[in-house]
């Protein structure tokens, strides 16, 4: 399966601490901060220095299935996402090697996503990004091949 992984996501408490931590104190540079009414979801992506191609995004718990990972860990709970060119060949793929989805594909404004659960109880978006997302044109996406 051809994906990458696009950025990994922190849970935090509160925005404004978390991005203090990171640029304030880090030296992480603040690569987007957007709210996004319609949905009352704000996408806060950072980048720690040395522009290794890394993005951490920012991101609260709004899911009924993420609130029980929040606070197994002093900042949060880790997720990661992985970005797909194709997102029907990739889910479907998925889906054929038994992956369990915790939520189906839908619609967002940022594009097309499912979360799916791994073998370890870590949480997954499978996400294919509109290309005119203000975050997908400053990401650095680094391909690989892998197996599922």
């Amino acid at each position: 399966m051809r994906q990458a992984i696009v950025h990994i996501a922190l849970v935090v408490r509160d925005y404004d601490e978390a991005i203090d931590f990171y640029v304030g104190k880090l030296g992480f540079e603040l690569l987007d901060d957007t709210y996004q009414p319609a949905q009352d979801k704000r996408w806060v992506v950072v980048a720690p220095p040395g522009g290794t191609g890394t993005t951490l995004l920012l991101a609260k718990a709004s899911k009924p299935e993420q609130q029980p990972f929040v606070g197994h860990q002093a900042g949060g709970r880790v997720f990661l996402f992985l970005n797909t060119d194709d997102f029907w060949r990739d889910y479907e793929r998925l889906r054929g090697h038994g992956v369990h989805f915790v939520r189906e594909p839908k619609e967002e404004d940022y594009g097309t996503v499912a979360v799916f659960a791994d073998l370890y109880g870590n949480l997954w978006d499978l996400l294919q990004l509109r290309p005119d997302h203000p975050i997908a044109a400053r990401l650095h996406v680094y391909h690989e091949s892998n197996d599922v």
